[in-house]
């Protein structure tokens, strides 16, 4: 799955990637997570076009909002089929420029964090799918959610499944449901190929989305991993008493005492 990623190349090398008209000025953010406002590139009026979207998907068909729970997945293998995405599928596919992004590995019951990135460090475009939810008085929300698949098998040893990376070859394919149906693009919805993606553990500091900085991608050392780790609970010493004889002492004190003058 995705559920956190970062955000990092200047914006005009991203411009210049996804070819989007307008020339957005926006800080690197290093842990973006569901709910938050994310950059997506969507094909609007015949040109890619560079639009803020809130990061978990809401069909349109919705009543309320508040009573949905936000998608921020979508499965490949069942995104022409499902209600809340066979028509994203079909007429608004969009991209998700990115840098990388963050997984959990169980680890014997603890999830350690990992960084993972293009090998060559190339920014990536992830496939996902948007919507625009319009409520009673006329408001509207633009939401988005990331298309996973299954990992390759170097991948699979942090998570079962990938987001969805579209090569830039591949933008115009993808972004054009007019020219492209739904059945053309699924052929796009699969995980990268074994060694394109690299990735190292990081710290746990990851885990609170308070924290947004570059020493996010930083790979862990030593000295942090042991920090990490859960602390030894103390057990209380046991409390002292007086001493128990054995049974058949206690019996002998107590008929001693029964024939005491």
């Amino acid at each position: 799955m995705c559920g956190r990623f970062v955000i990092t190349s200047p914006p005009e090398a991203l411009r210049q990637i996804f070819g989007y008209v307008e020339q957005p000025n926006f800080p690197p953010r290093y842990n973006v997570a569901p709910t938050q406002p994310v950059p997506v590139v969507i094909l609007e009026n015949g040109g890619r076009h560079f639009r803020l979207m809130r990061w978990g998907l809401v069909p349109s068909w919705v009543k309320d909002p508040r009573k949905f729970t936000l998608l921020i997945n979508a499965r490949s293998e069942t995104v022409l089929d499902k209600p809340a995405f066979k028509n994203a599928i079909k007429r608004r596919r969009c991209l998700i420029p990115a840098d990388g992004y963050y997984e959990w590995q169980d680890a014997g019951g603890r999830k350690r964090p990992f960084f993972i990135r293009r090998r060559d460090g190339a920014p990536v475009g992830l496939a996902a799918l948007a919507e625009t939810w319009m409520g009673p008085n006329g408001e509207e929300t633009d939401s988005v959610a990331i298309v996973t698949a299954p990992a390759s098998r170097d991948l699979a040893a942090l998570h079962h499944r990938v987001p969805v990376t579209i090569a830039p070859s591949d933008f115009e394919r993808w972004l054009d449901g007019r020219s492209h149906d739904a059945r053309d693009a699924m052929a796009l919805l699969h995980g990268p190929a074994e060694g394109e993606f690299a990735w190292h553990e990081i710290s746990t500091r990851v885990n609170r989305v308070v924290n947004d900085d570059a020493q996010l991608l930083l790979p862990i050392t030593d000295e942090e991993r042991a920090a990490e780790e859960p602390k030894p609970v103390k057990r209380a010493a046991p409390r002292k008493g007086a001493p128990v004889a054995p049974e058949d002492d206690a019996l002998l004190a107590a008929a001693v005492g029964a024939f005491s003058f």
